[in-house]
């Protein structure tokens, strides 16, 4: 009975302690993060960081690890690891859930550009402002990167590297944020326009509603596809009821 969490993201550290507050006699989880993030916020149990090997190489350590079920709980713009999950799961025929937080809606007042990709954003940015208050993360600033008379405030977890936009400031921080110190953070730096991925979740939206109340445009990039016929659930809990019944668990209490 071991289970593994393609993992990183907060709903999967909320999974690993729903699993590990009640240990089940046989039951294994390990915790698999990418390795992105120079200090990442461990969740509890086992945890390996770094590639498989593409799909051949998750395929195999599942088959290896004799893992009874795999859950994909990476970001929702990790596109190439949800799809290799799949392949390997119907390869190595494991049980595959997805576990994906689920988008933002825009409600009345919000001012939303979408934009299919990076490149697409910064193409609409010098219509809509001057001070960008940029949120997409350190993977990615290429695309921002041409020449312009644009300035950046760039917020991420860990310092960007080359290309990046020649006219930036770098902010290091973490979520989840609140309101007030996003009111503050876009009253301060003069803030214009903000860009953002439809990452959904709790912890980065209060930029939006911050946004909203400043009349501000944000310009949304949407999230890009996901392997079709794996079963989607939104919420932690859903996925311990998932591997509960899969692996004839019973139920998880819920971690407080």
């Amino acid at each position: 009975m071991h289970v593994l969490i393609l993992g990183g993201t907060t709903e999967a550290r909320r999974l690993a302690e729903i699993l590990a507050a009640e240990p089940r006699p046989g039951l294994s989880v390990m915790n698999s993060l990418a390795g992105r993030v120079a200090a990442p916020r461990l969740p509890p149990g086992e945890v390996r960081v770094g590639g498989f090997g593409g799909a051949e190489g998750l395929a195999r350590w599942l088959c290896e690890h004799e893992v009874g079920a795999l859950i994909d709980a990476t970001h929702p713009f990790a596109g190439t690891i949800s799809f290799n999950a799949a392949r390997a799961a119907a390869t190595a025929h494991v049980p595959l859930l997805a576990l994906r937080r689920p988008g933002w809606v825009p409600v009345e007042g919000d001012v939303w550009h979408e934009a299919g990709s990076l490149e697409e954003a910064a193409g609409l940015l010098p219509s809509l402002g001057r001070r960008i208050f940029l949120t997409t993360g350190r993977m990615g600033l290429a695309a921002f990167a041409a020449p312009s008379d644009l300035w950046f405030l760039v917020r991420s977890v860990d310092a960007p590297e080359a290309p990046a936009p020649a006219r930036m400031e770098v902010l290091l921080d973490r979520g989840p944020f609140t309101l007030h110190g996003e009111r503050e953070l876009l009253r301060r730096h003069r803030i214009d326009v903000v860009v953002t991925k439809d990452s959904g979740g709790a912890a980065t939206a209060p930029k939006l509603a911050a946004a909203r109340e400043a009349g501000l445009p944000v310009v949304v990039v949407r999230r890009p596809p996901a392997p079709t016929g794996v079963p989607v659930v939104g919420e932690p809990e859903a996925a311990a009821d998932w591997i509960g019944e899969r692996l004839h668990l019973g139920t998880f209490p819920d971690a407080g």
